[in-house]
């Protein structure tokens, strides 16, 4: 990415936030949010931006992600590790990220966004299969090939498919994206 000013002030303010490890996987996030974007005629330096803030919030105690995010249903009380998109997101706002496709991108890249947000479905994909994961090849190849909406849906299917087969809750917001999905063109 073209370093901007902002964008090198955004780096400085996430990476002490985060361990290394997490450091690496949001800048895969990034060069895979933006690869994704070019390949399906989308912003790729918004889309690197929403990478790059996308977990800001996500090595933060949980009574910080709590305080920056208060629960909204049963599941995220039981599982408050859920709040860090919606917590990065007021990380994003508090630092001046005004676009708010980008600001629902962050949120949305844990529970998912509607489709009609192609910049969060770019993201939500490069979250679940940048190659650090080891896991979601198909569904990256999906999406650089220039087939997003597929990319998301297997995504988004595997996501609630995967949750449920544990025993895990499935957040709200991520059964209604599910069943907007299964009615998409």
């Amino acid at each position: 990415m073209k370093s901007t000013p902002f964008t090198a002030e955004l780096v400085e303010k996430v990476k002490p936030l985060v361990r290394p490890e997490r450091w690496a996987h949001i800048l895969r996030v990034a060069e895979l949010a933006r690869a994704i974007a070019e390949r399906n005629g989308l912003d790729p330096e918004r889309a690197y931006l929403a990478g790059l803030l996308h977990d800001a919030a996500r090595d933060l105690p949980l009574e910080e992600l709590v305080r920056l995010a208060p629960p909204e249903n049963e599941v995220e009380k039981a599982h408050p590790l859920a709040l860090h998109g919606r917590a990065a997101r007021r990380l994003a706002e508090a630092w001046g990220v005004e676009d708010l496709e980008v600001l629902e991108a962050i949120e949305g890249h844990v529970y998912g966004v509607p489709p009609e947000n192609a910049l969060g479905m770019a993201l939500y994909v490069a979250d679940v299969s940048e190659p650090g994961r080891g896991v979601n090849g198909e569904i990256r190849e999906l999406a650089l090939s220039g087939k997003l909406l597929e990319a998301y849906r297997k995504a988004v299917v595997n996501k609630v498919n995967y949750l449920q087969g544990k025993g895990i809750p499935v957040h709200p917001k991520t059964l209604a994206v599910y069943e907007r999905l299964r009615y998409a063109p």
